[in-house]
């Protein structure tokens, strides 16, 4: 079944006025491998805590844990909009990984598994330390990543935007570099047009992909072209005053001489 979205300016998939509901999700973790590593997701009004803990002991150094959609019969149409949004509550500082399918093949008859397609993925962190109550990230369509079993592939098709089928939430190690408990704070994943992540004021730079999109550092760059500006202001007042000091300083002699 194919849920066409509509030609708004947003729509909501997940949160928000539309709500969350844990029979939507489940979770994928890599306890299929033999990991230990286990995810949560806890509803709360409208919004939705993504937590858990990563265990990287016992698949040397890997481990992941992520919660996805589970309908396999409906797709979304997401053609009408330019890319995704996540508005982001409480964080742990952590780097975590939004992934979308376009396709989802048989179960493996010999085992139940589900066969491996490719995933489109890309990573954000949100600095705890932000003291705002929500922070939005933007990430266009052509800023996925695809990835295969885990492996970047460079010769695959672009997300195709008239057939998502999932959506997946991810923690993961990162090769070691990122383990124990975690904690994300979802408020809503909205499909958005270019236009409306401008109007929000999202973060990050629209066809830039950022490893860690966050506010902080946005709130810094402002600060930073202030205090830039003081200097420069400061700078060219002080010029001014090299300049047109002699000139004073002349007047006065001559001033003082011919009395």
């Amino acid at each position: 079944m194919t849920v066409n979205m509509g030609n708004k300016e947003e729509i909501t998939l997940f949160g928000s006025e539309k709500g969350w509901r844990s029979s939507d999700w489940t979770a994928s973790d890599d306890r299929v491998r033999g990991g230990k590593s286990q995810s949560y997701l806890e509803i709360s009004g409208s919004s939705a805590r993504f937590h858990g803990t990563l265990d990287i002991k016992t698949l040397g150094g890997a481990g992941f844990a992520s919660q996805r959609t589970i309908t396999e019969s409906e797709t979304w149409d997401l053609s009408d909009y330019d890319g995704i949004r996540l508005d982001i509550g409480k964080s742990d500082g952590k780097k975590y990984t939004i992934i979308v399918k376009d396709e989802l093949l048989p179960r493996n008859p010999e085992n139940g598994r589900e066969q491996a397609t490719i995933s489109y993925e890309y990573d954000f962190a949100v600095d705890e330390s932000a003291v705002i109550e929500s922070t939005s990230i933007f990430v266009p369509w052509k800023d996925l990543v695809p990835k295969y079993r885990g492996k970047e592939k460079n010769d695959a098709p672009k997300f195709d935007t008239k057939n998502g089928k999932r959506f997946s939430i991810m923690m993961r190690s990162f090769f070691g570099d990122q383990k124990g408990d975690f904690s994300l704070t979802i408020e809503s994943i909205k499909a958005v047009s270019l236009s409306t992540h401008l109007e929000k004021g999202s973060v990050g730079e629209v066809g830039k992909s950022l490893p860690k999109p966050t506010l902080r550092n946005f709130n810094r760059r402002s600060s930073a072209a202030a205090t830039l500006g003081v200097i420069l202001s400061f700078g060219i007042v002080y010029a001014a005053y090299l300049a047109f000091y002699p000139l004073f300083r002349d007047s006065y002699h001559m001033r003082a001489w011919r009395q």
